[in-house]
């Protein structure tokens, strides 16, 4: 992949770097609280179970994945809306809806009650990010969106760093309500800073897009996230995982093909024209699905193969999201487009190569932290750090600035289908092999090792056919 930061037209006005900078504060401390909530329910999983003890537990998984599904399922058709809207409109909206489900989450009388919750936080959570991301792109110098991106992808990333330990404390301190409850304050505080950036925001066309179009767009992605997600739970002929990934793939292409026609389309489908747009998206795509596999086996790993207790394994997890956010500011302030290329292709390779040595005797149930689990978390960590970056910034490079929220939500959009394929394949091999739990570590670990290796034949493809 080449030239991954050549430049749209210029916006028409141009931004201030303290606006900048107040916009990527707002928009970094929005990404913490949206990407923290996507893991952090997992630590507080089991004290949850126990508190509704008449409810099946694959209901109660529902309070984890039906977060991780309307996320998915909604940010295309949100950055959509953002873009027609208004990016900081629908930001300190989104910001709101979060605060008000978050409150439903930790007061929830009852498990149905915190499902539905955690579907309307995944809502406002889709809303959130591609519009505060947007912000930042609109209010940011063309030639600083590299840096831009790695500073907002370093707050997902101290999220992951974080998660973990905050989840734990919570829970033991507070109770599980606590883990819902702490969003409010956070949510609040950006909305004043949010409502007062200085920033002339480009439109194009400000009508709304395709009614339809967007509830079968979401409807659909959400019905295949669903399906991808929980086929092994119901089984992979059920006639609900069946209804669920047929008719969703039946929904996603209506919305296909009506935005090919729709004078305002619900999916920016024009985009895809753009090479270097499509293919960052395929590479997100791709890296989505090992990356996500990799982030939930690793905790697991900890604990079924070394015994970890869940501080222990926060601070283990530590190593590989701490080398994520160095190598993305690192990679984020490399401008030129060769070197950016060949940053990408070695995120990939560091990545693969954790990934490899991950899948080998080196670990196995005997704890090897220092000598194995270190230098693997770094090696890996920082490739996805840099792989990451460098296909948001390639995304958010390839479209006009009146499309920012639209391209940022089918981005993310595409990482989030990847891991819900990768999750999948994780707990494909898991059932595959009950009995031996080394061999199915070591099988998934290998499998997001191939990927990885795609992923950096992927980056060598020319993204413009003049190179």
């Amino acid at each position: 992949m080449t030239d991954v930061t050549a430049r749209p037209e210029q916006p028409p006005t141009s931004p201030s770097t303290r606006a900048a900078s107040r916009a990527l504060a707002v928009a970094a401390g929005a990404a913490f609280i949206a990407f923290l909530d996507l893991s952090v329910v997992n630590i507080a999983f089991p004290t949850i179970a126990t508190s509704y003890p008449g409810t099946p537990t694959n209901t109660l998984t529902w309070i984890v994945s039906g977060y991780a599904i309307a996320f998915a399922a909604l940010l295309t058709p949100a950055g959509r809306l953002a873009d027609s809207l208004g990016r900081r409109r629908l930001f300190a909206l989104s910001l709101a809806g979060f605060a008000v489900t978050s409150v439903l989450c930790g007061l929830a009388p009852g498990a149905g009650w915190l499902i539905a919750g955690r579907l309307l936080q995944g809502l406002t959570a889709a809303f959130m990010v591609p519009s505060a991301l947007a912000l930042v792109l609109v209010a940011t110098p063309r030639e600083k969106i590299g840096a831009a991106i790695a500073a907002w992808t370093a707050a997902g990333g101290f999220a992951a760093v974080v998660g973990p330990a905050i989840g734990g404390a919570l829970v033991e301190t507070l109770g599980w309500r606590a883990v819902f409850l702490v969003n409010v304050p956070v949510a609040v505080a950006l909305i004043v800073p949010a409502l007062r950036l200085p920033i002339d925001e480009p439109h194009g066309d400000s009508a709304l897009p395709d009614p339809l179009g967007i509830i079968a767009i979401a409807l659909g992605l959400g019905a295949v996230v669903a399906g991808i997600t929980e086929g092994q739970t119901w089984g992979w002929t059920a006639p609900v995982t069946l209804v669920a990934l047929i008719g969703g793939s039946a929904l996603v292409s209506l919305a296909l093909i009506r935005s090919l026609r729709h004078p305002s389309p619900a999916v920016a489908v024009a985009l895809w024209r753009n090479r270097r747009f499509a293919l960052a998206n395929a590479g997100s795509l791709l890296f989505g699905a090992t990356m996500f596999a990799w982030l939930l086996a690793g905790p697991l790993f900890l604990d079924a193969m070394w015994g970890y207790s869940v501080l222990e394994s926060a601070a283990a997890l530590t190593v590989g999201a701490g080398a994520s956010m160095v190598t993305s500011v690192i990679v984020g302030r490399i401008t030129a487009p060769s070197a950016q290329r060949w940053a990408a292709v070695l995120g990939a390779l560091m990545y693969t190569a954790a990934l490899a040595w991950m899948s080998t005797d080196a670990f196995g149930p005997d704890p090897a932290l220092w000598s194995a689990w270190v230098p693997a978390g770094v090696l890996g960590g920082g490739g996805i750090g840099i792989v990451v970056t460098v296909l948001g910034t390639a995304a958010a490079s390839s479209v006009p600035p009146q499309q920012f929220a639209a391209g940022i939500g089918m981005n993310v959009t595409a990482r989030q289908v990847g891991g819900a394929v990768g999750v999948a394949v994780l707990a494909a091999v898991f059932t595959a092999v009950p009995a031996d739990a080394v061999r199915a570590f070591h099988t998934v670990f290998a499998i997001g090792a191939v990927i990885g290796l795609a992923v950096a034949l992927l980056l060598l493809v020319p993204s413009d056919t003049k190179n």
